[in-house]
Parts: C-alpha cells; sequence; structure tokens
C-alpha cells in the first residue's frame, strides 16, 4: 500500500512537472512533431473554413510591400493578397499583363516580412502558368518557396485553367480561383468589363465557380458580377466566395490596400480605380499636404531646426576642428563651420526655451 501511495504521489509530481514545462514552452500541446514553431499564430484555412461554416465574412486585402503589410497585421485581416494588380497600383502600368515572377516574388518577400498573421496568398503572374500544368505548378512552388507565401490565385476557368488548379491542388499547393472579370484576359474580355449580365455569362460565372471548387479550391474571388449573381454561386458553392466588385452577398470581401486608403490622387490612379471602391480615407491628400509642408520648410530654411539636428561636436572638439582646418588653409571651410556653430547655439538657445515656456503653460 505504501509502494502504491508513493507510485500516485510521483505520478501526480510528474503531472505538474509536465503541465509547467508546457505551459512555459512555445510548443503547441497538440502537435504532431515538436520541431521549431513561430511565435506568431497564421490564419490557417481551416479557420476560415469554420468563419465561413459559422457564416462570418473573411476580410481580404491586397497589398504589395512591407509598410502596408504591417498594417494589416495591425488591423487583424484574415487574408492578405499579394496582387498581380502591383502591375498597375505600383509599378504604373495599364494593365496587370506586364509584371514578371521576379517582380512579384520581390513583392511576396516584402509582404510576407510584414503580415505576420493573415493568410498570404499571391497571384500567379500572367504567362506563367498557360503553358501546361507543369508550368503552373513550377511556378505555384516558387511563390511559396521563394515568395514565401501560403497559398496562390490563379485567373480563369477554361478547362487549362482548371485542369492547372487541380494540378496545383494535388502538388500540396493551396489554391484560390478567381471567376467574373479576370484582368488578365482583357484582350478577349474586350477590356475592364463587368461579367454576368447576362443569362450566358451568368450562369458562366456559376458553373466556372463549381468547377474550381471541383478541382480542389479552397476560396473563390467573385469580381465585378451583378450582386444575384454572386449570390447565386456563394449558395451553389460549399468553400467561400470573396466578392470585389459583386455586392455584399459573398463570403468575405476584397479590396486593394491602396484604393481603400484613397492612397493616390493622380489622374493615371483615378483611370484605374474601380467605381465599386469604397474610400475609407483620403490618405493621397494627407501626403500631398505634407511634401508640398516639407518643401516649403527647406525652402524657407526653417528646416532643419535644432530640433532636428540632434549631433552635437563639444566646445573643445569644434576649436581644435576649426584650428585643424585653418592649418590646412581652408579658411572658406574655417569661416562656414564659425557661423555654423554660432546659428546652431542660437537656435538651439530658441528651441530649448520654447521648450521651456511650452511645458510652463501646459504646468499652468
Amino acid at each position: 500500500m505504501a509502494i502504491l501511495r508513493s507510485m500516485l504521489k510521483a505520478t501526480k509530481t510528474l503531472h505538474r512537472s509536465s503541465s509547467l514545462l508546457r505551459n512555459m514552452s512555445n510548443l503547441p500541446e497538440n502537435t504532431v512533431y515538436t520541431g521549431p514553431t513561430s511565435q506568431n499564430k497564421r490564419v490557417t484555412l481551416s479557420q476560415l473554413q469554420q468563419k465561413h461554416k459559422n457564416s462570418q465574412p473573411i476580410t481580404m486585402v491586397t497589398a504589395y510591400d512591407y509598410p502596408s503589410a504591417v498594417h494589416l497585421d495591425m488591423a487583424a485581416i484574415d487574408i492578405c493578397l499579394v496582387g498581380d494588380s502591383a502591375s498597375m497600383v505600383v509599378h504604373g502600368h495599364d494593365t496587370t499583363l506586364p509584371i514578371t515572377l521576379d517582380e512579384m516574388l520581390v513583392h511576396c518577400r516584402a509582404v510576407a516580412r510584414g503580415a505576420k498573421t493573415p493568410l498570404l496568398v499571391g497571384d500567379l503572374p500572367f504567362g506563367t502558368y498557360e503553358c501546361s500544368s507543369n508550368q503552373a505548378v513550377d511556378t505555384a512552388v516558387r511563390i511559396l518557396k521563394e515568395g514565401q507565401m501560403d497559398a496562390i490565385k490563379l485567373e480563369g476557368g477554361s478547362p487549362s485553367r482548371i485542369v492547372a488548379a487541380k494540378a496545383i491542388v494535388e502538388a500540396g499547393i493551396a489554391v484560390i480561383g478567381h471567376v467574373g472579370l479576370t484582368p488578365q484576359a482583357i484582350s478577349v474580355l474586350g477590356g475592364f468589363r463587368p461579367q454576368g449580365r447576362n443569362v450566358a455569362s451568368a450562369v458562366k460565372v456559376v458553373d466556372t465557380a463549381l468547377a474550381l471548387q471541383e478541382a480542389g479550391c479552397f476560396a473563390v474571388v467573385l469580381e465585378c458580377v451583378p450582386a444575384p449573381v454572386a449570390a447565386a454561386a456563394t449558395a451553389a458553392l460549399q468553400i467561400p466566395t470573396i466578392g470585389i466588385g459583386a455586392g455584399p452577398y459573398c463570403s468575405g470581401q476584397v479590396l486593394v490596400y491602396h484604393d481603400l486608403l484613397g492612397m493616390l490622387q493622380h489622374p493615371h490612379h483615378a483611370k484605374v480605380t474601380p467605381k465599386f471602391c469604397k474610400q475609407y480615407a483620403r490618405v493621397g491628400d494627407v501626403i500631398n499636404k505634407a511634401l508640398l509642408e516639407y518643401k516649403e520648410d527647406v525652402m524657407n530654411g526653417s528646416f532643419p531646426d535644432a530640433q532636428h539636428s540632434p549631433y552635437k561636436i563639444s566646445e573643445t572638439d569644434a576649436n581644435g576642428f576649426l584650428n585643424e582646418l585653418q592649418k590646412l588653409g581652408f579658411d572658406k571651410a574655417v569661416s562656414a563651420a564659425s557661423e555654423a556653430v554660432q546659428k546652431m547655439v542660437t537656435k538651439s538657445t530658441k528651441w530649448g526655451f520654447a521648450c521651456s515656456r511650452e511645458r510652463f503653460v501646459h504646468h499652468a
């Protein structure tokens, strides 16, 4: 009996120790392997599926660089898409067609460094997956391995695109499909034109979305289609739909970072900014105002002032520096340095007085 009690006591002690270790460890409790894991909890496909099952809207934003990715991270956006629309928004082209895979990989890596929690999805750019399923898989692999993405997105629903999507999924890579307006196909669509506006086109949107689901896509983007068509596709599918200019009845929504922030107030950008985009800010106006103020401050000499000239040289070192310049015969340099010393002393005194006065007023 005494031996049994000792065994039970030892078991309880071991259990408490293992619980303590697990609580202190950065390893998840339920894992198949015990390799190193990230401290950041990235959104997973299963979490998105659960949101869809619970009818919770999915948020997605298209971003192209580190600063915008950081903002998406802070806002807890579900999915960050590194879109080939960077061709237009960042590189200034009129279409998405010119951007290359190498350029896309640069954008992908920058976003991956900034967005630690959203699911990261990279677009397959035009010309990198149309020739064969092998080409499509090779490109998708590069997007994941070199671009550090979690999934890829491809456009269109032609038989070859469906086959490509299926091959990529079978290669172990998660895929988002894209139907409706597919910007890479503007040469056959006749421009950036909405789709699904007649019976045949509407049925095609739904059929294509179903085919992409059958190919193994975990979600489908519906772009520029009437709301009833998007509603029908969403109801017909068992996977989430992400709408962009497709009305309110999709499983989630996506907008481009620059568009929703009103980042660019420029004729070119105004030309390519879609009608469906809601501007939640006019950041471009703030940027323009700040740049004009900066230019004015530089022109009138008020920037940089003492506050923004923080690196000092002691009086002893300054005098020694002036003596050395004089020995070298740099008389103009001596005069310029002496004058700068006097001016910075005056500016520092004025700035110090202003700061003291501000503190006094605030305290009063």
